[in-house]
């Protein structure tokens, strides 16, 4: 047994022995030539910087993400007909995309709310285009509330 242990022992030995060779003095044509001096070279597409750059872009936006603040929406429906509460909520987002519509149930009644406003006078033109439109036959009005503030209406607010 100690024999067999031993062999394996002498065989393991040669084989990690032998495993690795040394090179010739002289450096091969085949291998780059920092292949000896320690450094390593890295070869990359260019659209990766691209990419990079955009990710990095894209995270410090989404970083700040949508914060809250005091402003207005407008109450539009408060009402127990869900089909008309339906039909008036996809008028809302077929006519002002921009803005986003907030539909709630408060048994017995379905409340939707539109809009982020920071600024009362914004909130009042939107009702008055409401009205205009006549997507619905009540009256609509101003309430204030905690509202979504976007990164982005905040730039484009102050290059102006």
């Amino acid at each position: 047994m100690k024999s067999l242990i031993t062999l394996i022992t002498i065989q393991l030995i040669a084989v990690a022995a032998t495993a690795q060779t040394t090179m010739p003095a002289g450096k091969p044509a085949a291998l780059p030539a920092d292949t000896f001096t320690g450094k390593t070279v890295v070869v990359k597409d260019a659209r990766l910087d691209i990419l990079a750059k955009k990710q990095a872009e894209f995270n410090a936006k989404t970083a700040l993400g949508p914060r809250n603040a005091k402003g207005y929406r407008l109450m539009v429906v408060n009402s127990n007909d869900r089909n008309y509460a339906m039909k008036v909520r996809s008028q809302l987002l077929q006519n002002f995309p921009e803005q986003k519509v907030y539909m709630t149930f408060q048994a017995p009644f379905i409340k939707i709310k539109f809009g982020n406003f920071l600024e009362k006078g914004d909130a009042e033109k939107y009702k008055k285009m409401i009205a205009a439109q006549k997507i619905v036959t009540n009256n609509v009005y101003v309430v204030p509330e905690i509202i979504e503030v976007r990164p982005d209406k905040e730039n484009e607010e102050e290059g102006k």
